[in-house]
C-alpha cells in the first residue's frame, strides 16, 4: 500500500511514472518501495449523450498519513503527470483513506 489507479492517460504513461513516482512519494508514505503498485484503468468518458475528453484522474487508495502529506503527495503526482503529459493539463487527485482493520494481506488484516 499505497495503491495508485489512472484514469484518461496511456498505460504509457502510468509505466512512465512508477519509477519517479516511487523516488519522490516514498520519504512521504514511509513504506518500502515494493508496497506500492499502479493501475491502468481504461475508461471512456461521457458528457450531454457524448463521447467526451477528460483530464487525468489519479485515485490514491491509501492509509492516512495527514493534511500535509496528503497535500505534498497531490502536488508531487499533479507536477509528475504534468511533467509527462503537459503543463497546461487539469489532473484530478483523488485519496481513499483506508481502515487498516478491513485491508488484509496474506488473510491478515494491518
Amino acid at each position: 500500500m499505497p495503491h495508485l489507479r489512472f484514469r484518461a492517460v496511456e498505460p504509457q504513461t502510468v509505466q512512465a511514472l512508477s519509477k519517479p513516482l516511487i523516488d519522490e512519494l516514498q520519504p512521504y508514505m514511509d513504506c518500502p518501495r515494493e508496497d506500492f503498485t499502479f493501475e491502468y484503468i481504461y475508461s471512456t468518458f461521457f458528457h450531454e449523450g457524448e463521447v467526451s475528453a477528460a483530464y487525468p484522474f489519479v485515485e490514491v487508495l491509501w492509509f492516512d498519513r495527514g493534511q500535509d502529506k496528503q497535500d505534498a503527495i497531490a502536488e508531487i503526482i499533479t507536477k509528475q503527470v504534468r511533467g509527462i503529459i503537459g503543463e497546461d493539463v487539469d489532473v484530478a487527485v483523488i485519496f481513499t483513506a483506508l481502515d487498516a482493520k478491513g485491508y488484509y494481506d496474506n488473510g491478515e488484516h494491518y
